[in-house]
């Protein structure tokens, strides 16, 4: 299958939740490579499946690693059945994007540590703590199996701002039908046909 499309916000399947994956074979394996492929094609650090259109609580995730003496490594992989067990009180600040937010960082509050259960991709149960980047990739990942975008943890001003962008963006990409909906119209996701 290889790379696949990116659902940009606008289209419904971002604001869907994800069903739990109960079938452990290989079309989940090849699922989460041709994810991993699209995800590194456009330099992202975390893909959540319903963003390429798939309603399964399964992500990706990928981060490149420097170790003090110079080499360099990545952890991540493929997240199945995400549960949020434990967050800290504690909260980290940074600037967070979306790729199916193109070019848009804002800065937003997570938590400092998380902890999270989750299988892999054969089904094995695993326990896992994290911190600092690797507790916001997790959480925005688990946000969009649960039709949560990031934008809807931003303060007023800046959801606005980004919600003008993305929009002045699905015009300009010609996502959206520049007139405005019929009564009875979808107001999300229109495609030109």
């Amino acid at each position: 299958m290889g790379r696949m499309e990116i659902r940009i916000f606008g289209d419904p399947v971002l604001r869907q939740r994800a069903h739990e994956v109960t079938d452990f074979d290989g079309r989940l394996a090849t699922l989460a490579e041709d994810m991993l492929e699209t995800m590194r094609a456009a330099d992202g650090a975390g893909l959540a499946a319903n963003q390429v259109g798939v309603l399964k609580r399964l992500f990706t995730w990928e981060v490149a690693l420097e170790a003090e003496d110079g080499a360099r490594s990545t952890r991540g992989g493929a997240v199945v059945n995400p549960q949020l067990l434990d967050v800290s009180e504690e909260l980290q600040d940074g600037d967070e994007g979306c790729l199916s937010f193109p070019g848009l960082f804002y800065p937003l509050e997570r938590p400092l540590r998380v902890e999270v259960a989750y299988q892999d991709l054969v089904g094995d149960d695993h326990r896992v703590e994290l911190d600092g980047y690797f507790a916001r990739i997790w959480l925005h990942e688990m946000d969009h199996l649960n039709g949560i975008l990031f934008v809807d943890h931003l303060a007023a001003h800046d959801r606005k701002a980004a919600l003008k962008q993305m929009r002045e963006y699905r015009l300009a990409a010609g996502l959206d039908d520049p007139e405005p909906p019929r009564p009875g119209g979808l107001l999300l996701g229109r495609h030109r046909r």
